[in-house]
């Protein structure tokens, strides 16, 4: 009986927290980036991950097999999504993603700092995170995790704005001509029923920070 109560109390809850990614804010085509020009909504429209995309059309990623890795850079445009993360926030995203990604494609590539034929260049701008609310670890304590798996999984892989999210650039580039090769603009998120992602305010966004390194693999085949 107490538990039905309960559930009767935070049904209005759950229901904003399986509904609140249809007001999520979308990633934009940022105008301070170093790619902006080329930048274009992503022809593959189903992808929501991944707004706006550039690729040259005659660039041939997988003959490269090293990377330079550029310092992660925090975006400061006027278009900037952190919403209200501090600055000291912004930078441990940064500096998580620089872990993340480096640690990433170092699976795969080998990672260096100087420049020749078969080296790719990245660098990573991150234009915008959101922290987790506190409302899905709070119900998760009270009613029992299946109930809280339930409401949750009709919003899987959709942004919530009680799960945190992270927002950010790639800009691929030849090390030697400099030449731009690819670029995207890109979002990520945990899915709705990932619990332990919506423990602590940034985990959601890290949590995203570490699918995006795992995607980029696939993104330079």
């Amino acid at each position: 009986m107490i538990k039905r109560n309960v559930l009767q109390c935070l049904l209005p809850v759950l229901c904003v927290v399986a509904m609140a990614g249809c007001a999520a804010t979308a990633p934009v085509q940022y105008r301070s980036l170093d790619s902006t020009a080329q930048l274009a909504p992503n022809p593959q429209g189903q992808n929501k991950h991944v707004p706006f995309y550039y690729a040259a059309p005659d660039a041939q990623l997988p003959r490269y097999t090293q990377v330079i890795l550029d310092a992660v850079t925090v975006y400061g445009g006027e278009d900037q999504q952190f919403g209200k993360l501090s600055a000291a926030e912004r930078q441990q995203l940064a500096d998580y993603m620089q872990a993340q990604f480096g640690q990433t494609l170092g699976q795969k590539y080998v990672l260096t700092s100087v420049p020749g034929p078969d080296t790719l260049r990245i660098h990573l701008t991150l234009t915008g995170a959101s922290a987790s609310v506190p409302v899905v670890s709070t119900v998760k304590q009270v009613l029992p995790i299946g109930a809280v798996l339930g409401t949750l999984k009709s919003a899987a892989d959709k942004p919530s704005r009680t799960l945190g999210s992270v927002s950010y650039a790639v800009e691929i580039y030849d090390s030697q001509s400099n030449r731009l090769l690819r670029a995207f603009v890109a979002k990520q998120y945990p899915a709705a029923e990932n619990i332990p992602a919506s423990l602590g305010a940034l985990s959601a966004a890290e949590t995203g920070i570490e699918k995006g390194a795992k995607t980029l693999l696939t993104q330079l085949e």
